[in-house]
């Protein structure tokens, strides 16, 4: 990492997350740009885009490209990793970012469409055997049976660090072509149907029918909710709850884009991350 301490941490590389650090990077600040290798898929994949400003007809992919160039031309640092946990003491917060933490005296929150569950009743279990970070809780099950459902290649690693620590490990990956995981751990190959227990995690039912008996239970790799991430976030219609300033309702927290609310267009993404970058820089110097 560049620096000790950032003005503004930027959760998101789509175009809402961009347009923030490029124009808080204009206003001379310290930023860095926290993303997953692909950003925006939704808008990786779209065939044509009709309606953004001075770009008629222009493919996703070369739309983002473009937003990238531009972010790479005023040397903005992107790091393609997501955050795992943030935490708040005295003004500055500290994301915990693969093994490292990072630090920042404001976030922007660009994450996209809100998360959408992988397993019915998620957030009733939440907490009670079920979580998102293996290396955070692992402990915690030191010498348990867990079962990892892997959104993505990111969470081989977890699966491996908690084959040193626990019982027995599975691991479902839910995508093609996963890698060299450690010969300990079992691989599942059926899709995850439903969580078994009742005041806590007993077991995972899979769309074969089978049942396998674990005591933790861990979803990884996709985008985790913004609650989740930050403790004390206001929701409302599953979305984050901003104001005309895209300030959240805790001090330092900004959010823009899809994960504010619809339309879930480029151009929206775009200017509320813009102002999103402009009042965040503003928080920041009055801090300061």
């Amino acid at each position: 990492m560049r620096h000790d301490i950032y003005d503004l941490a930027i959760l998101g590389c789509g175009p809402a997350g961009l347009s923030a650090a490029i124009n808080a990077t204009i206003r001379n600040k310290k930023v860095i740009v926290i993303g997953a290798e692909l950003c925006s898929p939704p808008l990786h994949k779209a065939q044509k885009i009709d309606n953004y400003l001075g770009f008629p007809a222009i493919k996703g992919e070369d739309l983002l490209d473009r937003f990238m160039q531009h972010a790479q031309s005023m040397d903005i640092e992107i790091t393609s990793n997501k955050a795992g946990a943030i935490n708040e003491d005295a003004g500055k917060f500290s994301i915990l970012v693969g093994d490292e933490i990072i630090q920042s005296r404001s976030i922007v929150i660009a994450t996209g469409i809100p998360y959408k569950p992988t397993l019915p009743q998620e957030e009733e279990f939440l907490g009670r055997g079920l979580g998102y970070c293996a290396t955070c809780d692992g402990p915690i099950y030191r010498g348990k049976d867990v079962l990892l459902i892997g959104h993505s290649s990111e969470a081989e690693p977890e699966a491996d660090f908690m084959a040193e620590i626990c019982a027995k490990v599975y691991y479902l990956p839910l995508y093609k072509d996963y890698g060299a995981i450690d010969s300990r751990v079992e691989i599942i190959t059926s899709r995850p149907a439903e969580i078994i227990g009742e005041d806590f995690v007993e077991g995972l039912k899979l769309s074969d029918g089978k049942t396998i008996k674990v005591e933790g239970l861990f979803v990884l790799g996709g985008e985790t909710a913004p609650d989740r991430l930050i403790p004390g976030l206001e929701i409302e219609d599953k979305h984050i709850k901003v104001n005309r300033r895209q300030e959240t309702n805790l001090a330092g927290v900004y959010a823009a884009g899809d994960c504010t609310g619809t339309p879930y267009q480029v151009a929206k993404s775009v200017g509320e991350g813009q102002i999103a970058g402009l009042n965040a820089s503003n928080y920041v110097s009055g801090k300061k």
